[in-house]
Formats: structure tokens, sequence, C-alpha cells
């Protein structure tokens, strides 16, 4: 702690870490490229070899942001350096005692999703705060889009039950929408021009958040002692994962963001981002400031924006105010879909949300860091097929040196053949280089968790962790080629107009059956079989370096399936694999969320309740 706040301006300038940061990642990337275009350039570079040039350089430039960033976070976190220097003194204020003498609204905008398990994860969260002795200063408002009237009705039921056991009903309400245009930023939009004008801060919560108390009110402090903040991220942790595949995923996620995450904060600083939920924002500025346009035009990429978050963190920074990103994964949890293909279906709807991003790079008065974060949200989907492209052109042009032969008499007649120069060592040096930055975030989650006996013990034990460590590699080698054919598709499926639905996500733990697996694998496996039958008889020494996403393409099916088993992911928790420290340690809130909301409290008494039952339609 350095004694610093947000509020006084004493802030140390954020330039010297950006230059150390980007001048790493530039001159890393640079010489990666440099380095390809000696190996493919060797005997004169062909357009196929140019073409691949351009995919690496692109490509190269994206593991180099994840790796730096990885990488100071995992110094900072073994040196126990705060990333953010500002925000020490700011945590230490949150971590008072003082009254908050502001208000918050914590809004959870829904549509169309499990009316018990929302309330359930509100309840739990509610429950925290109230333990804060802070309650009073928080409203909550349940937000309801749903377009299905048996949904509907079983969403006020279920608030109505909720509220009947709450000891201050008032402070909660239920809204259900007449009209749901702007999808999730319209919701939002409604609620600051009927209600914001009441509160100083809003925090957002998606349908399957909790936070905890303590949480929620150190984030009032922190907006309090600084009025040019806008928006506070938090980190949300995935838990509650019981399927396989949502296991091995909540393990890795949860291994490699402390690195990343304050990594990024390092750089970053008040320019960093919004993901749209468990966040708190301010709430004049936001509604002032953070109007979504709608984009003109007919095209693909026209319409109502989705990925709304990106660009609602853009225009408050826009208008003069900090968007600070926390690394610490305090109380803040989140749950994910349970299966590979609903997980992907969830990416399908981001996808064309995320590309609208590039009708925005060139809005006025956005910050540099405003615009790379719009191109990070891009390239997050664009990455997929230009990897594809990479493989393809490299395997084609392997393929067609080993099918045309080697020319050694290329200008005409020469007394002395020219002779190839291979360079067959730094192909393999880079190729080592760049698979090594690719996993190296998860290798300093594995090293911090190893060194640290608090986040060791929370991951099962250093053997427990190094064996799931391992197998999520594993997992995750075999899975990316599969993610990468996906993203793929939704890439050209949106830039071709394809429209897709933005419905409730799964949550619940849906196993997946052979059929419905095979129906979207198909295409994965015959492009393994091609590649393949081009490899084999051609280039087959090349055939074990692209192994892993052969195997992987070849496999999407079974290894869907048996991912989306609870009972595998149950057997693997037996075996104390893909542990995590909330399953060993579960905060207050996770575990109240195992219980039925309605049973958490002692119901108040009827006569309380009259006239306050807050569920309002339209």
């Amino acid at each position: 702690m350095d004694g610093v706040t947000w509020h006084t301006g004493r802030r140390p300038s954020a330039w010297p870490r950006r230059c150390l940061y980007f001048g790493l990642v530039g001159v890393t990337t640079a010489a990666g490229v440099l380095e390809m275009a000696d190996i493919l350039g060797a005997n004169g570079m062909t357009w196929v070899e140019l073409v691949l040039l351009t995919l690496f350089g692109l490509t190269f430039w994206w593991i180099t942001l994840s790796f730096w960033s990885a990488a100071i976070g995992f110094v900072l976190q073994l040196t126990s350096r705060n990333p953010l220097r500002v925000a020490a003194a700011v945590s230490d204020l949150g971590n008072r005692r003082a009254p908050l003498t502001t208000r918050t609204a914590i809004v959870m905008p829904i549509c169309n999703e499990d009316p018990e398990r929302v309330i359930a994860g509100l309840d739990a969260t509610y429950r925290s705060l109230q333990q804060t002795g802070q309650a009073g200063h928080f409203d909550v408002f349940v937000l309801s889009d749903s377009r299905d009237p048996a949904i509907a009705a079983a969403e006020e039921r279920a608030f109505r039950r909720w509220q009947r056991s709450c000891p201050e009903p008032h402070r909660i309400r239920y809204r259900l929408r007449k009209e749901n245009s702007g999808r999730k930023a319209g919701n939002i939009a409604d609620f600051c021009r009927r209600w914001g004008a009441q509160y100083d801060f809003m925090i957002v919560l998606d349908a399957d958040s909790v936070m905890g108390g303590e949480t929620l009110v150190r984030l009032a402090r922190m907006m309090e002692a600084s009025p040019d903040v806008g928006i506070i991220q938090t980190l949300p942790v995935i838990a509650r994962q019981e399927t396989l595949f949502g296991r091995i995923l909540q393990f890795g996620s949860r291994l490699g963001a402390l690195a990343v995450s304050t990594g990024f904060a390092f750089w970053q600083q008040g320019e960093g981002n919004f993901f749209g939920h468990n966040a708190i924002l301010r709430m004049a500025p936001f509604a002032e400031h953070c109007r979504l346009p709608t984009l003109r035009g007919r095209g693909p990429l026209s319409g109502d924006i989705l990925s709304h978050d990106f660009v609602e963190a853009a225009f408050m920074r826009r208008a003069g105010y900090k968007v600070w990103m926390l690394p610490d994964d305090r109380g803040s949890f989140e749950e994910m879909p349970s299966n590979l293909l609903d997980y992907m279906r969830r990416d399908q709807r981001w996808c064309r949300g995320n590309l609208q991003h590039l009708r925005l790079l060139g809005a006025r008065g956005l910050h540099g860091l405003s615009r790379l974060h719009l191109v990070m949200g891009v390239m997050a989907y664009l990455t997929a097929p230009l990897w594809l492209l990479l493989m393809v052109c490299g395997i084609a042009d392997a393929v067609d040196e080993a099918v045309g032969g080697i020319d050694y008499f290329q200008d005409g007649y020469t007394l002395f053949p020219v002779w190839p120069i291979l360079k067959t060592g730094e192909a393999l040096s880079l190729f080592g280089l760049t698979i090594g930055m690719v996993v190296a975030p998860k290798l300093f989650g594995i090293v911090l968790a190893l060194v640290k006996p608090e986040l060791r013990a929370g991951y099962g034990g250093g053997a427990r962790l190094t064996v799931s460590a391992m197998l999520e590699f594993v997992a995750s080698a075999l899975l990316a080629p599969v993610m990468m054919m996906f993203h793929t598709n939704f890439v050209l499926a949106t830039l071709l107009g394809r429209r897709v639905g933005w419905e409730a996500q799964a949550r619940d733990g849906r196993g997946i059956g052979f059929r419905e697996a095979m129906r979207y694998h198909i295409p994965h496996i015959l492009l393994a079989g091609i590649l393949a039958a081009a490899l084999i008889p051609t280039v087959p020494d090349l055939l074990w370096w692209t192994a892993p996403v052969l195997a992987g393409l070849a496999l999407g099916a079974p290894l869907a399936v048996m991912t989306s088993r609870a009972d595998l992911g149950a057997a693997a928790r037996r075996l104390g694999l893909f542990l995590t420290p909330e399953e060993l340690a579960a905060p207050p809130e996770l575990a109240a969320l195992a219980r039925p909301a309605e049973a958490a409290r002692p119901t108040a008494p009827a006569g309380l309740t009259k006239g306050l039952l807050a569920c309002e339609p339209g």
C-alpha cells in the first residue's frame, strides 16, 4: 500500500508501463516475423509463402499480447506487487467499516432464464450483502425481457416467494418489459430512464452471477472515493461446474486467469474494459454518455450493437471517466455452458457482436486503448480463420514442394546445380517458441499455485494440481482445433449475413448424444481426413507435427459426448482432479446457492408485504 488515493490526482504515469509492455510486444513480434521471413525466403518467396508470412505475423502478434501480459502478471504475483498502485489505497478504503453514503442499484437483466436459478443466485448475493450491515444502501431489480408467457409467469411466482421471505421486501423489484427492443442493452437503458436518477451507482449481474456482500460494499466504497472513475470491473471466477467439460474449463481458466488479469491491469490502468456483468458503474455518466447507436445499413454488421460492453467502456472513457479492471479474484462468480456445443452456441451469439466492433474503430474521440480493446474483441474470433488459413497454406506449400520436387537448375543451363537452403533448425526453433508462448500463461499459473501454499492447497495439493494441469493441457490441445473450426464457421456465417438468435444460454448440466454431436462434427472429420490423405503420400514427416490438430478434428464428436457427462465430472472430483479453491473452501454465497431460496430465510409476516409487491409490467 502506498497511500495514494484516486481522487487526489497523484497517480503514477501509465506511459512507462505501456512503453515497456508494447515495446516487448513489438520487438518480439518483429523478431518472429523476420525469422519467419528468413525461413520462407531462403530459396525465394512464392505467393503462397507471402500469404503464410502475413498470416503468421497477425497470429504471432496476437500471441505476444497475451504472453507478455501473462509474463508481467506472473512476475508481479510472484513478488507480491500490486499491479494497480492506485488501487491499493482504494482497496484499503473498500475494507474500512465506515458506513456508505451513496445508493446502489443491483440490476439483473434476464430473458427466458430458469426463474428458480435466478432467484437462488440473487438470494445468496443479497443475504451475503445483509451480513455486511450495509444492505440499506442497495436495492435489487430483476429486469425481465422474457417473451415466453409461461416463463414470465414462473418468474413472477418465484419473485413473489422470494419477496415474502425477505425482511426488506421494498428493496427488491421485478419488472417485465412489454417491448424488449435493444436486447440486454435496451433493458438496462430502460432501467436508467425509469429509476436511474435515484441511484449513484449500478452493479450489473448476469443471470448466472453471484457476488459476495463484502465485494459489493467494497466496490461502492471505491466509487465513493473516486469521482472520476466510471466503471470498476471485477474478475469473475467460473464456479459450480459439474460436467467433465465444465470442470476442465473451470480449472483451466481459474489457474491461468490470475497472471493474465494482473498483467492486463499493469498496463491498462484507467483505460480498462467492461465485461457487461459483475461490475459497478457510475449511474449519471453511464446514462448520459453510454447510449448505443444503431449501426446504419443493411449489411451483416448493421443494426443493434450486440456486444455492448466493450463499446460502453469506450464511451465512458471518451466522456473522461476512468475504467478500471480489478485483477483480484475475491467474491465475484459466474457460470458457463456445461458442454462443448452449448458453449459454442453462446460464442456464435457473441461472434457477430464482436465483429460489429469493426464499424466502431473510427468513432470520434475514443482513447487509443479503447480502440485496442475493440480490436481485441474482433481478433478473439478472427484469429480462428487466420489460424486455419495458416495451417492449410503451410500444408499446401509443403505438399507443392514435395510433389514438384526441387529445381536444381533454375536459370536454364548452368555448370553447377543450385542447392536448396534448408533451415530446418530455425523452423523448429520458431515453432517451439510459438507453442511455448501459447502455453506459457498456463505454466505461469501452475508455478504460482505451486509456490504459494494457500493456492496450492486450494487446488488439492501439488500432486493433484500437476496431474490435473497435464490432463487439462491434453484436453485443451484436442478441443482447440474444434473450436477453431466452429469460430471460423461463425465468422463466415456472420460476414455472409446469416442472423443468429439471442436467447438464454444453456447453463444446466446437459449431456450430448452421439447423433447430435455428429451433426456438427462431420465437416471437421472430413477436413482431418483430407489433410491426412494429402500428407501421408507426400510429406509423411509433417503428419507428426500436425497430429494434435488432426486428432482433435477427428475425435471432436466423441470428445463432445464424453466431456458432457456429469458422472465423469463427479468421478474426476472424487479422484481430486480439476479442483478449484471455490470447491474445497466454498465462499458463503456459493454455499448458500445450493440451498433453496425460499427456505433460506424465515418468512416475513404476510402484512409486511402488502402494497409492496413491486411486480411492475412494462
